[in-house]
């Protein structure tokens, strides 16, 4: 079992930047994927990056590449998500996600445990 808590959401003008931070707790934090997602008003959950369990590998969807970054801490059994250039299209609330499948999947489903959510708003 992994408990998942996301801290840093916030209210920032477009082309500002806010750090998400997400601290899990139980056992072996390595053994998962950690995934990002999002989801705006009336939208489905969307895929936002991934970072694989050594934090070698990370993924991102097209629409934040380049200005948003993934990195995790282990030791620390934290992930975090830097988020800089914000538009107002990234409003949305953002979740952190763990999945003990092979691989970082792209797909919520593939996910087992999942953080509460934190808002970020971007104003024009």
């Amino acid at each position: 079992q992994v408990q998942l808590v996301e801290s840093g959401g916030g209210l920032v003008q477009a082309g500002g930047s806010l750090r998400l931070s997400c601290a899990a707790s139980g056992r072996a934090f390595s053994n998962y994927c950690m995934g990002w997602f999002r989801q705006a008003p009336g939208k489905e959950r969307e895929f936002v990056s991934a970072i694989s369990k050594s934090g070698g590998s990370t993924y991102y969807e097209d629409s934040v590449k380049g200005r948003f970054t993934s990195s995790r801490d282990n030791a620390k059994h934290t992930v975090a998500l830097q988020m800089n250039s914000l538009k107002p299209e990234d409003t949305a609330v953002y979740y952190c996600a763990a999945s003990y499948y092979s691989g970082c999947n792209r797909e919520p489903s593939q996910y087992n445990y999942w953080g509460q959510g934190t808002q970020v708003t971007v104003s024009s």
